[in-house]
């Protein structure tokens, strides 16, 4: 059975975006690019929220647009995204029209279910915080690959608000980065 994987960077303070959603306090380094790529190997399909989504959708096409202005990395990553088969979460969009997406807009426990018992690699959501906090609810998520940012950010969007219950973590690996980000990998011990 596939697992679903959450991939997050978050700050040292539990923050993935700053105050105006921006990433732009991230270390994105070469190092990063690999260990992404290495990640993506083990991806079947993406998972993404409604906005997150619509910032994937808006920008890896016109990498493909504009291929002579994307580094090797980008096109590299443009082409898989716009290949692989991906599903967006979302109760008020109408339509998904990015190549090869599924749109769940209910039942979205027994939706999984079922994508979890189709063949292939895992299933991965790509940031999207308030997709998480429904998967974090709904005892969705099985592993957790956070990438810890040396920043404190103070404020912004949360990786974890308002939880109900608390999600108790195994550590499986940490990988330390020249940058000072640190890739931690867990598994949720469920009792």
């Amino acid at each position: 059975m596939r697992k679903v994987v959450l991939l997050m960077h978050v700050s040292i303070d539990n923050y993935v975006a700053d105050v105006n959603g921006g990433l732009d306090w991230m270390s994105y380094d070469h190092e990063m690019e690999t260990y992404a790529e290495e990640l993506v190997e083990t991806v079947g399909m993406p998972l993404y929220g409604r906005v997150t989504y619509g910032m994937m959708a808006g920008y890896w096409p016109t990498v493909l647009e504009n291929p002579e202005k994307a580094s090797e990395h980008s096109l590299k990553h443009a082409r898989w995204v716009q290949d692989i088969p991906k599903v967006v979460f979302s109760r008020t969009m109408e339509s998904a029209d990015w190549n090869n997406t599924r749109l769940i807009r209910e039942n979205i426990a027994a939706e999984v279910k079922k994508l979890k018992e189709e063949p292939g690699k895992d299933l991965m959501i790509f940031g999207s915080p308030g997709l998480v906090k429904t998967f974090v609810e709904l005892d969705l998520i099985d592993e957790y690959r956070l990438t810890i940012q040396p920043i404190a950010l103070g404020a912004g969007i949360p990786l974890f608000k308002d939880m109900k219950e608390p999600v108790r973590l195994k550590l499986i690996s940490t990988k330390q980065f020249k940058s000072g980000v640190i890739a931690a990998h867990y598994t949720v011990n469920k009792k």
